[in-house]
């Protein structure tokens, strides 16, 4: 069953930008938390930004803030993964996620896409 379909991943040189997109089902109008998780090759997954719609609340991973920025669009259709600055260490297969509420850990969202791979190059 496809709920949450990730796209825009590409290969890129360092220093440049990319634009993740996650297209999300309208059985997912309900939930309110939404978030963006990487994992590079090795390495376990980690959690990149979040929001809460009910909450207005927006985190993001410390050493990310200022280059990446998450957002959806008002009709809750797509979210969105805008990523500037992009270095080596950003090359990871991303995912997004949905839950009724945020969870205390990441890995807890209950709905999951297949994900979408990001290369930097330098």
């Amino acid at each position: 069953q496809v709920r949450l379909v990730e796209s825009g991943g590409d290969s890129v040189q360092a220093g440049g930008f990319l634009r993740l997109s996650c297209a999300a089902s309208k059985i997912l109008d309900w939930a309110n938390c939404w978030g963006w998780f990487r994992q590079a090759p090795g390495k376990e997954r980690e959690e990149v930004a979040r929001f809460y719609i009910s909450g207005g609340a927006i985190r993001y991973a410390a050493s990310l803030k200022g280059r990446f920025t998450i957002s959806q669009d008002n009709a809750k259709d797509t979210l969105y993964l805008q990523m500037n600055s992009l270095k080596p260490e950003d090359t990871a297969m991303y995912y997004c996620a949905a839950d009724w509420r945020c969870p205390t850990r990441g890995l807890d969202f209950t709905y999951w896409g297949q994900g979408t791979q990001v290369t930097v190059s330098s």
